[in-house]
């Protein structure tokens, strides 16, 4: 599991401009901790097995509502409230604390149908097509902002350090805003609970989980403010919002059907995966005491294990894991991640190679051999290294380490061209647009006028970029 941390820097303005337009409670954004910012911008998490599992989740949903063909992308943000929101059409984003705290899968695909509810009932503006363009990064930066802000306005000051940082967050892309405002209203979030508990029949799925969900956080501001006029909520009032969906949940044929166990598994191996990444070492024991010996519970403690120094027990315990699933491939990536962070970057390889080849390939997993090739110093190992990176960047275009160790691979080789140009992709991902131009410039000088490289350093220079450290 890793996190991408892009650096913004903007500009101020002030936000008094914004604050009426940017109450779009259906994102939930105002929710969003002040802290997530600090300067550094959103973090977003990448994990493959993660990933592959909301790929799972959200496949039938997104066939039942006819987005099959979308390209629609689940996002997982760094930040453990319990939050889900839709932004540009074509992500689905998700905090790290959604898929912690529902505790079966019926849970988290509910809400994951609500939000596509919002999706295919077109509940967002139209949008402008940079903003259909623009990196995962610069539409997570542009939501903190506005979070921010509209925190801000809430505690009566607008000027307040919430406020001011939003103001600086959202003062980049402010021209995007202007014309792709959100418009949600309380029938759109009716509408997208009755669009959810559609797609979860029509896939043969319960609607209970979302119900549960729903009613679990009712009494919470993430769906409405006690005493406030229900005529100004974007959002109904909770009781009567969850006295209608609880109708409506249960007049489905499968309101009474349970996850299959072997779903079930997968999802309680993700929960414990990211307690084991997320939390400290005692919070993760706590958890998932020595006394749970179920396949989950060791996972986190091998995770935490490793994390926190002691590599031969860690290897340990991920062997044994390997031992009652041989054909599971994060267990082996764990165990090559594990020995690769552990500075062992020659051993990785091997399991490495293995989890690869049991993930069909998958894309961030070939960055780690990539990785693990590059680390362990052997030049006969190179051109293997550049060839792994390269189908791997093809396929996963937003993940700067890709292209970091795509850079040191060439470098290793003495093509500098290609090692300059790799840098300024990755410092291009991370927001950093001024290396990036500087790097994409040199690149483009050591390059033959008019070859792809060339073109791809110009197109650099040319960009303004997802991120705002410029």
């Amino acid at each position: 599991m890793k996190d991408l941390r892009p650096q913004p820097r903007a500009t101020p303005r002030a936000p008094s401009r914004w604050i009426a337009l940017l109450t779009a409670a259906a994102l939930l954004i105002a929710q969003l901790p002040a802290r997530a910012q600090e300067n550094r911008g959103p973090r977003l998490l990448r994990d493959a097995e993660i990933e592959q599992l909301l790929r799972d989740y959200t496949r039938p949903i997104l066939r039942a509502a006819g987005l099959e063909k979308q390209n629609i992308q689940v996002v997982i943000i760094n930040d453990p409230t319990f939050n889900a929101f839709v932004a540009d059409g074509r992500r689905i984003f998700v905090n790290y604390g959604a898929l912690m705290q529902s505790q079966t899968p019926n849970q988290l695909i509910g809400v994951l149908a609500h939000e596509t509810g919002h999706l295919a009932g077109g509940h967002l503006s139209k949008l402008r097509s940079r903003l259909a363009e623009a990196q995962t990064q610069m539409i997570v930066a542009m939501l903190l902002g506005v979070g921010a802000m509209v925190a801000g306005a809430r505690s009566g000051n607008p000027n307040n350090g919430a406020g001011n940082i939003g103001a600086a967050a959202v003062s980049a892309p402010s021209a995007i805003l202007q014309s792709t405002m959100l418009s949600y209203q309380r029938q759109q979030e009716e509408n997208a609970d009755r669009a959810g508990v559609k797609f979860l029949t029509a896939t043969g799925q319960s609607p209970k989980g979302m119900y549960e969900t729903f009613k679990r956080f009712s009494g919470d501001s993430l769906f409405a403010a006690r005493g406030a006029d229900p005529y100004q909520q974007s959002h109904p009032m909770p009781r009567e919002r969850v006295a209608a969906l609880e109708e409506l949940a249960k007049s489905s044929p499968y309101w009474d059907k349970k996850d299959d166990p072997a779903l079930q598994l997968r999802h309680d191996l993700m929960r414990a995966k990211t307690s084991g990444f997320m939390e400290q070492r005692d919070t993760v024991y706590r958890r998932y005491p020595p006394s749970d010996v179920s396949l989950p519970a060791r996972y986190a403690r091998a995770i935490a294990t490793y994390r926190h120094g002691d590599l031969r027990d860690a290897a340990a315990q991920i062997d044994a894991l390997i031992a009652v699933q041989p054909n599971n491939p994060y267990f082996h990536e764990l165990k090559g991640q594990a020995l690769l962070e552990g500075g062992r970057p020659a051993e990785a390889v091997a399991p490495l190679r293995k989890a690869v080849q049991l993930s069909n390939n998958a894309a961030l997993i070939e960055m780690l051999l990539g990785q693990a090739l590059v680390a362990s110093d052997n030049k006969a190992t190179t051109d293997e290294a550049i060839r792994i990176l390269r189908a791997a960047v093809a396929r996963e275009s937003e993940a700067p380490i890709g292209y970091s160790q795509l850079a040191m691979a060439y470098g290793r080789k003495g093509d500098y061209a290609e090692a300059d140009l790799a840098s300024a992709q990755a410092a291009f991902l991370r927001g950093d647009n001024k290396t990036a131009r500087e790097l994409a410039s040199r690149a483009k000088a050591r390059f033959a006028i008019g070859t792809p490289g060339w073109v791809k350093a110009d197109d650099i220079i040319a960009a303004k970029g997802p991120g705002s450290k410029d």
